[in-house]
């Protein structure tokens, strides 16, 4: 059975698009999904850059709303940015919520972008694991 994991953040443009993508691709047995509360409706070029150049990039990827994925029964939910983590909804069922915060590199240069996938990568992860099991 598969666990589901959303990734909330503001405008779902950069770090939550990063974590989703980290997730489905290094964590076995689990689905993430990622929203912003205030979702911009795009994808940062950076951002998806980052992702096809560690063959972690999907085309199904793109901004979202909450509203798009309300319908998911989550396991868990990250908050990556401190307004999502402030304005983050109540969830139909007794759903797990964390915040696990990460610098914003949108408006930056492409190396912000490789630091901000490296420390999703390092710290998220295992916690995503441990929170999971």
């Amino acid at each position: 059975m598969s666990k589901k994991v959303l990734v909330l953040c503001t405008g779902n443009s950069c770090r939550s698009i990063i974590a989703e993508a980290l997730i489905n691709k290094y964590i076995d047995g689990v689905s993430a999904y990622s929203a912003g509360v205030r979702a911009s409706g795009r994808v940062n070029p950076n951002a998806k850059a980052v992702l096809e150049a560690n063959g972690a990039w999907r085309d199904e990827y793109r901004s979202k709303t909450l509203e798009e994925v309300l319908h998911v029964d989550f396991d868990l939910v990250v908050t990556v940015c401190d307004n999502a983590k402030e304005s983050c909804p109540i969830f139909p069922k007794q759903t797990k919520v964390i915040h696990v915060g990460f610098a914003d590199p949108d408006g930056k240069e492409y190396e912000e972008f490789v630091k901000t996938y490296n420390e999703i990568e390092t710290t998220l992860l295992p916690i995503v694991k441990a929170e999971l099991s």
